[in-house]
């Protein structure tokens, strides 16, 4: 039986992309779940997955542009014709053949994180089904020591593309991705009146917070705090403060927004990707950290969907990351307004008349001069400086 290997469906607004990448070969037997390919489309990257079992048979080359719904390999079915009847099985043998069963979605990602394979799980819920537990009890156990080949054979490494001897220039088309990128940051550029206001803040409270309570807050959710869930929960308590900055122009229609899902940009091999968090309002620290954890996985492994960049108010960004000092950060249309974090560095500042050494950061916030005053502006920029200053605040909704 042969099986076509299909473009999923992206979204509406998707039609078409580029099979960037094949994660296995011409010929190779590949199993249900199993990655086949990397698509780049102008809005996010993905992977393909086999449907069934068997072996593949590639009809499109890398790099060529595809259209959803277009096949792309087929599968032949190693097994013949599926038969309805189930060999008879030894009563030792009956759990693990009954983890062939379907699995659930949750059972598939970790199957994907953990590399354990639900086949050889002993499933331990209905009609011998694997469960979550049973998938995080066998990830736990030590995986059997494999004999040592006679003759091994290492996987070589992707070639590198490099510039033949004498050449001075090497050309590639943009992937859709980049070409997106380029079409909205000048588009942001030409249409919107863009202005960046600048402050500091000292980071010592949160700093402080954060050595004191990181290693209980690690035992007790199993990530780490970071700095970006402040910064999220500061930007909605200053979002409150001047509703200015949580609106956008439709036309010639001003919309305010009232609620507060706020985009985080992340860094990829592909391009900058904002994620969106949802309903940060009515998030507690924990949640906004782990949702920004989530959030940033994905985005970098491509299993980021179109609905999680879609729909946020507000975006922040951290060149910080990569040392820089200062920047003016563009918006991400249709938002009216961007927050830039910059690198944390010590230097000398005034404090009640003695100059100390404390670890410094600038912040810079962009913004939509046709719909946000300079003074509004400041008061936000001023806002998220004292929330960050004085942690508390964040917590007493201050």
């Amino acid at each position: 039986m042969s099986f076509d290997v299909k473009i999923p469906p992206m979204g509406e607004s998707i039609s078409s992309g580029i099979l960037a990448k094949w994660h296995v070969k011409n010929g190779d037997t590949v199993k249900p779940e199993q990655p086949l390919f990397e698509l780049e489309t102008d809005k996010i990257t993905s992977e393909g997955a086999a449907e069934a079992s068997g072996v593949i048979t590639l009809k499109v080359e890398a790099g060529a542009e595809v259209k959803i719904g277009q096949v792309v390999a087929t599968i032949e079915s190693t097994t013949g014709t599926v038969s309805t009847e189930k060999p008879a099985a030894a009563p030792a043998e009956a759990a693990p053949l009954a983890a062939a069963a379907p699995v659930s979605p949750a059972v598939r990602r970790l199957a994907s994180e953990t590399g354990v394979n639900p086949a050889e799980v002993a499933g331990s819920g209905k009609a011998g089904r694997v469960t979550k537990g049973d998938m995080l009890a066998a990830a736990e156990k030590p995986a059997p020591a494999a004999p040592t080949p006679t003759a091994p054979s290492p996987t070589p490494p992707a070639p590198i593309i490099a510039p033949k001897a004498g050449d001075r220039q090497t050309r590639r088309k943009l992937t859709p991705l980049r070409q997106k990128i380029a079409e909205r940051l000048v588009s942001a550029q030409h249409q919107a009146a863009l202005l960046t206001t600048f402050n500091e803040v000292d980071m010592s409270a949160v700093m402080a917070l954060r050595a004191k309570h990181q290693e209980e807050f690690v035992k007790k959710y199993g990530f780490k705090l970071g700095f970006m869930s402040f910064f999220v929960k500061a930007v909605v308590h200053a979002l409150r403060e001047v509703p200015a900055i949580n609106s956008l122009i439709e036309g010639d229609t001003l919309v305010q927004n009232h609620y507060y899902d706020i985009g985080v940009a992340v860094s990829t091999e592909k391009g900058l990707m904002v994620p969106v968090l949802r309903n940060c309002d009515t998030l507690a620290m924990p949640a906004i950290e782990r949702a920004i954890t989530d959030a940033a996985g994905r985005a970098r492994e491509g299993k980021i969907t179109l609905a999680d960049l879609e729909g946020g108010v507000f975006t922040i960004t951290n060149g910080g990351t990569f040392g820089s000092l200062l920047s003016t950060p563009i918006i991400n249309p249709p938002q009216s307004a961007i927050l830039g974090m910059h690198a944390i560095n010590d230097r000398p500042v005034a404090v009640a008349g003695q100059v100390v050494i404390r670890p410094m950061m600038y912040i810079a916030l962009t913004y939509d001069h046709r719909l946000v005053d300079g003074r509004e502006a400041v008061t936000f920029l001023v806002k998220v400086k004292q929330e960050i200053e004085d942690p508390a605040r964040l917590l007493l909704g201050l």
